[in-house]
């Protein structure tokens, strides 16, 4: 081993436990920070822990698929979490009650827009027409994105990335947002960002106040049964 110094990388590299503490230490550092700055959106600790972690890969010449082995026992943990959802919603049932009528409304509205917006924005972009589906179910949680990309024969991969950045971008600007507008019912705010953000953006509803977290995972929820039912038919008539 004292021939080659970096025999013990090497080994170690290959170890899906190395990979798991990696993504843990620099997700456990950047929410540190996160909590630090008070939760400045900037700060977002997802955002931080992916660039962090890409370099780190880059620089070190490693695969994702290196990687994933030991990233996946933090990906299989993302079903639970989903499911664990439904205990606040519980606890603030007789809230989201009182409010079904103008969720239903707004679902409508928040799921056609966020479809037909970026096909509409691609399509003037002069995007190649498997850009413009990969990109359509961008506002929805990853799993189900792909799915609906794989359904119309686009690219997983591209959707994946378009689903990351959409739920970042939101959580980032969601907060700041509602504050320059106005909207101080955390019903309201929730329920936007996840309708617009997904996951990430739920995280970050349940950070600023529980009742949006609530909203924000109903809408989350809800949202990814309108849009594998909207974007087949959103592009039959807008794609031809």
């Amino acid at each position: 081993m004292s021939e080659n110094p970096f025999s013990l990388w090497v080994y170690l590299s290959q170890s899906p436990l190395l990979w798991l503490t990696v993504t843990l230490l620099t997700y456990a550092s950047a929410d540190a920070v996160s909590l630090a700055t008070h939760r400045n959106p900037l700060a977002n600790p997802v955002l931080h822990s992916m660039w962090i972690i890409g370099a780190f890969l880059l620089l070190t010449g490693t695969s994702y698929t290196t990687y994933f082995g030991g990233a996946q026992f933090v990906h299989f943990l993302l079903g639970p979490a989903t499911v664990a959802l439904a205990v606040p919603l519980y606890e603030n049932r007789k809230v989201v009650a009182s409010a079904i009528v103008p969720m239903l409304v707004a679902l409508a509205a928040g799921s056609v827009t966020a479809v037909v917006s970026v096909v509409w924005l691609a399509q003037a972009a002069g995007l190649p027409r498997i850009v413009v589906l990969s990109l359509a179910p961008k506002s929805v949680t990853a799993g189900v994105a792909m799915g609906i990309s794989e359904s119309l024969h686009a690219d997983p991969s591209l959707t994946a990335v378009a689903v990351i950045l959409t739920g970042i971008m939101g959580a980032i600007v969601v907060t700041p947002l509602m504050n320059r507008i106005g909207i101080k019912d955390f019903r309201a705010r929730g329920f936007a960002v996840g309708i617009a953000a997904h996951g990430i953006g739920t995280a970050r509803a349940f950070q600023v106040d529980a009742v949006a977290g609530v909203f924000a995972g109903i809408a989350m929820s809800l949202n990814a049964l309108v849009t594998s039912l909207l974007v087949p038919l959103v592009v039959t008539l807008l794609l031809r």
